[in-house]
């Protein structure tokens, strides 16, 4: 039997979609944080006896190995880095940082801690993504040369109350001011596992085309997408999307080298499509190889049963050999700020319709100095801090008052909802 480790949860909305991969990889969840008493409650319902905590500076202190932060998108830099410095070893949801001084202070305070840090991107353990990194692994493509990544996650204007509940808390959420290149992991992060290569440089641009005004979301940003191109380290490119919200909702990838591509198929449920021009087929392929990859792993039934394709399964059984063997990860600090950066510097780049941006390398200490001081910040923070830069291309957009009472209309049915549900 594996070591048992402690593990405490700051954040249990998202946090609990990870309870089953946490206790099936023999993790002992021994504390729970959340200033949303009904949330709390929730976790309590599901877990049993557990510490409930709605302060961190109290759920820090109760004795554990390891933290997930599943707080706000934008506010996890600042509770990591007091987890490392307790040397609590530290399994961060994305984004890592919100602003580039931010991701300076994690570096910093991750490479003095003795304790692990690792970014909780889910997407590259997906079936698929896993199929595409072995191929790439395998060699057959040639060099790697050009990739792209799609995380099209679009929802319905004027959809009702569901789970508005379990997503906002208010109309200063970081949701509805979230600009379209800064949730990039789950788009990036697939290609640069699979391929090895880190962007150096940036561009984007933006899609501008805001929902209905009497639509049923009160987002801050009129944008549907920003489309991103980054040079490489490898002298490789990547194009892809952070957020999107056009067409049909889909996650794809391709990765292109010099004798082959591979992408999984939209719209199959995970298909690998692999090809080959038929002067550069191994003898062991077909110029089209057309299939559906299986998990092939020891944990298969547990993955299949695991949030966003088996990805969230990895991720905790990942971060918990690394705490017992005391070995780093692929997802470390380094990978997750160059991540953060990507985002932060696109946006930068999307406002300025396609200006080039380099992006910080946060292993130099030229580069720490240079941004250890750039706050900038399109989002609204839980100490009241308000957004410094606009969330929009177009920065006078705003939601109607239309839209501000039907969301917050709903938002308000979803947890009396919510609620009853609880009581049952």
């Amino acid at each position: 039997m594996s070591k048992e480790i402690r593990i405490g949860i700051f954040g249990v909305s998202r946090g609990s979609c990870f309870f089953d991969s946490i206790l099936a990889n023999n993790g002992d969840i021994v504390a729970i944080c959340d200033k949303h008493e009904r949330r709390a409650k929730e976790a309590v319902k599901r877990l049993g006896k557990v510490a409930v905590y709605d302060n961190f500076d109290e759920f820090i202190k109760h004795p554990m190995d390891a933290v997930l932060l599943a707080n706000y998108f934008h506010e996890h830099a600042e509770y990591a880095i007091r987890c490392l410095e307790r040397g609590i070893h530290v399994l961060s949801e994305c984004t890592a940082a919100a602003t580039l001084a931010d991701a300076v202070k994690l570096v910093r305070a991750a490479e003095k801690s003795n304790a692990i840090y690792m970014l909780a991107e889910n997407y590259p353990y997906m079936t698929f993504n896993r199929e595409m990194k072995r191929i790439c692994d395998e060699g057959t493509l040639g060099k790697l040369i050009y990739a792209e990544g799609e995380y099209n996650h679009a929802g319905d204007p004027y959809g009702d109350a569901g789970d508005k509940a379990n997503l906002y808390d208010g109309e200063k959420h970081w949701r509805l001011f979230l600009p379209r290149t800064y949730y990039v992991t789950h788009s990036l992060a697939p290609i640069m596992f699979a391929t090895g290569a880190n962007p150096v440089r940036v561009t984007a641009m933006p899609v501008f085309a805001p929902v209905p005004r009497d639509a049923n979301v009160a987002s801050n940003s009129g944008d549907k997408a920003a489309i991103i191109t980054t040079l490489n380290d490898d002298d490789s490119v990547f194009k892809f999307v952070a957020n999107s919200s056009f067409g049909a909702c889909d996650n794809s990838y391709r990765i292109c080298g010099e004798y082959g591509q591979v992408e999984n198929v939209r719209g199959t449920g995970g298909k690998i499509m692999l090809r080959y021009n038929k002067w550069n087929k191994p003898a062991d392929k077909e110029c089209i190889n057309y299939y559906m990859p299986g998990i092939n792993d020891k944990d298969e039934e547990l993955i299949k049963t695991a949030g966003h394709g088996g990805g969230d399964f990895f991720v905790i059984r990942h971060f918990l050999e690394c705490v017992r063997e005391n070995k780093p990860h692929p997802f470390d600090v380094y990978f997750a700020t160059r991540l953060s950066a990507v985002a932060i510097m696109a946006y930068r780049s999307m406002m300025e319709r396609g200006v080039p941006y380099d992006i910080p390398d946060f292993r130099k200490e030229e580069d720490r100095i240079k941004y250890e001081n750039d706050t900038d910040s399109p989002f609204w923070y839980s100490d009241g801090t308000a957004p410094t830069v606009p969330c929009c291309s177009h920065p006078d957009y705003a939601p109607s008052e239309v839209q501000k009472e039907n969301f917050m209309r709903l938002l308000a049915e979803s947890e009396a909802s919510k609620a009853r549900e609880l009581e049952k």
